[in-house]
């Protein structure tokens, strides 16, 4: 479920490594220099031009030294960052763009948006392995933000959904899957916070739209409503 994205941990190891080479490049310059030093002819010394280059050419090392620790402190910080700015959003309502969900109660839930009325709509819900285990016709063609709920699901397992819908033309009517919910945590991937929406654990990056908890439940048109109104597919009707 994890994709692949650059981290603050990768950049931090990359950055490490990156400082142990340089930390061994000036080591060895200095080595070099105080060598060609101890060992000049006193008749022929090192030209002051040339000596004057070498050393800048070592503070140049080691003020990249420098800055590689300061990029690496950054990116330390930024990880904790993360993890406590994404702690603002339990307790709120969220919308994400995500489509694995785990089942609960012998069903796996998904909501799901049409940019525009389709003739024709399909719904496929695939198993962990990317087996299609059930196939239908989208319960609503209209635009806007639906509810669809299969329950032949087996508890605990992660059930995927992909939907794919056509206009009267035969051209494709744009669409994706979301996962609602009240954000009940957040944990940590490789740098990265993920959040847990109702039965699904997704990256911060996936959400869309954020909103103050409700007391009650809402209608489903109010919800649909809602949820279409902040929902970036609007921009494909």
């Amino acid at each position: 479920m994890v994709d692949a994205v650059t981290t603050a941990s990768d950049a931090s190891s990359r950055i490490g490594s990156s400082s142990a080479l340089l930390s061994q490049n000036f080591e060895t310059f200095l080595a070099l220099l105080t060598a060609q030093l101890k060992n000049q002819d006193p008749l022929s010394p090192v030209d002051s031009n040339e000596f004057t280059g070498q050393l800048t050419q070592m503070a140049g090392v080691e003020q990249q030294l420098l800055t590689n620790d300061l990029l690496t402190a950054i990116l330390q910080g930024q990880g904790g960052a993360g993890l406590t700015g994404a702690t603002d959003y339990i307790g709120r309502d969220a919308t994400a763009v995500w489509s694995a969900v785990r089942a609960e109660n012998g069903a796996a839930t998904w909501s799901y948006e049409l940019a525009g009325t389709a003739s024709a709509a399909k719904v496929q819900v695939l198993d962990a392995s990317g087996r299609v285990v059930h196939e239908a016709d989208a319960p609503e063609r209209g635009e806007g933000v639906h509810e669809f709920s299969w329950d032949g699901a087996q508890d605990g397992q992660v059930y995927t959904l992909k939907v794919s819908a056509q206009d009267a033309a035969g051209g494709v009517v744009q669409s994706q899957v979301l996962v609602t919910g009240r954000v009940t945590g957040v944990e940590m991937y490789d740098g990265q916070p993920y959040l847990t929406i109702g039965t699904s654990i997704l990256p911060l990056s996936a959400v869309i739209a954020v909103e103050e908890a409700r007391a009650a439940p809402a209608e489903p048109e109010a919800e649909a409503s809602i949820l279409s109104a902040l929902n970036p597919m609007k921009l494909f009707s």
